[in-house]
């Protein structure tokens, strides 16, 4: 099953969704006639992960110009879904680029909607393609730095094909060394509170065939004590043009206790992902979810109690602090690869490098 793709019914073109928030009990659909159904859809997290969201935000301006919906108010909305993931505003620009072109050379809306939908198709075809070189230049970065094989590796949230066009960031290198023989456990954090990990996660890992064992987040400083976490690779949602990271809350402890154990920490993601504006860590801005996410959880056919639609787990009226990122700067972070390749150290300079040379890839 996709987890994203277009389709072209009868009745008009459509973006068909896997749900992820039925994961992984259920491999549910969602079906999204128009833009502010894809923004919901990314809102409540039944699309996600940093490059899955750049191809949604394409393919929903692709379906606001194909429907003969107002394409700019379509992107406004799109783009502010999440406000830390800038994939997401990558993928509007791209394909929102796309229409308005084609409408300044001459073309009617139709052509102009085409114009988006190639853009669209374009930019979930080049993650594939990133997801396959990142999953190369990680594995061969994780045999550098480990020579010998067997790896234990530790990975929070998830990034594996339900991130992407392709087999994922993250995990896709996790995969790889699995199918080369060299992965000898991935350890997986649950990813609280909405647990990417152990719905997600595990579910992929499960599917794969990888040897894998789930653990609660605040365990992973009692496995890093017991030396057995050989590595730490996560994805991202946005990196600074100084190296600073943005991920799923939870990474920056990770990169901490990699730190104090001498672990590699390593983040895999798309050249995409480096966002030159953003100049720091501190610029970042970091999406805050609602606090039943903390205060209550949800069960297939539990007692819908809370305002959330779950099951409180704390007193009514507790107030909750539930960012869904934080950062980690680049003085933790060992390496970030890319399709483009491995920048370590994590420099500024080194990143603007990674940056020039991938615009020149994409131009020639």
């Amino acid at each position: 099953m996709a987890v994203i793709r277009w389709e072209e019914p009868p009745e008009g073109p459509v973006v068909v969704l896997l749900d992820q928030t039925r994961l992984p009990t259920e491999e549910v659909e969602l079906v999204c006639t128009d833009a502010p159904a894809l923004v919901e859809a990314i809102r409540s997290l039944a699309v996600r992960g940093a490059p899955l969201l750049g191809i949604a935000g394409a393919y929903g301006i692709a379906l606001a110009a194909a429907r003969g919906f107002d394409v700019d108010e379509a992107a406004a909305a799109l783009a502010s879904a999440r406000p830390t993931a800038v994939n997401l505003s990558v993928g509007v620009r791209r394909a929102a680029s796309a229409y308005r072109a084609a409408l300044a050379k001459g073309g009617d809306t139709g052509a102009a909607a085409a114009a988006a939908l190639v853009a669209a198709r374009a930019l979930h075809q080049q993650d594939a393609e990133a997801s396959v070189r990142m999953a190369g230049h990680g594995l061969a970065l994780l045999d550098e730095l480990l020579p010998g094989g067997g790896h234990r590796i530790l990975t929070h949230c998830n990034t594996g094909s339900l991130v992407s066009g392709g087999e994922g960031t993250a995990f896709a290198v996790a995969l790889q060394a699995h199918r080369a023989g060299r992965l000898r456990r991935l350890w997986v954090d649950e990813t609280r509170p909405l647990l990417q990990g152990a719905r997600l996660t595990a579910y992929e890992a499960a599917r794969s065939g990888m040897a894998y064992t789930l653990l609660t987040d605040n365990a992973a400083g009692s496995l890093f004590a017991a030396g057995e976490v050989d590595a730490v690779l996560i994805g991202a949602d946005r990196i600074a043009a100084d190296g600073s990271v943005a991920n799923k809350v939870g990474s920056y402890p990770l990169a901490v206790l990699a730190r104090y154990h001498h672990v590699p920490f390593i983040v895999v993601a798309p050249v995409t992902t480096v966002d030159p504006e953003t100049p720091d860590g501190a610029a970042i801005e970091v999406e805050q979810r609602p606090g039943f996410e903390v205060t209550e959880v949800t069960a297939p056919q539990a007692p819908v109690t809370g305002a959330g639609g779950g099951i409180p787990v704390a007193p009514l009226g507790t107030q909750a602090y539930n960012p869904a990122f934080d950062v980690t700067p680049p003085d933790l972070v060992t390496a970030i690869v890319t399709e483009e390749g491995v920048v370590s150290p994590v420099t500024a300079e080194a990143l603007a490098e990674l940056c020039a040379r991938s615009r020149q890839v994409t131009i020639s």
